[in-house]
């Protein structure tokens, strides 16, 4: 199991087309705090249809994105 799967789950549930989530929302929604760890499982995403677009370390926040299958 992975360190972040409760966070891919919600993040799948969403069904929103694009997320963007404060490190606070990250530690809430997946119940750990984000750490330079998450750039080696932020690939695992692309299991759940989405992808990390960008990190915004000075707005402390992440921009997620629904990845179009025909694109990838």
């Amino acid at each position: 199991m992975s360190k972040y799967q409760q966070l891919w789950e919600k993040i799948a549930a969403s069904g929103q087309d694009q997320l963007t989530l404060s490190f606070d929302q990250v530690k809430e929604w997946g119940g750990v705090p984000l750490d330079h760890s998450f750039l080696n499982y932020k690939k695992e995403l692309l299991d759940y249809g989405y992808e990390v677009a960008h990190i915004y370390l000075k707005k402390r926040s992440i921009l997620i994105k629904k990845v179009n299958v025909a694109d990838k």
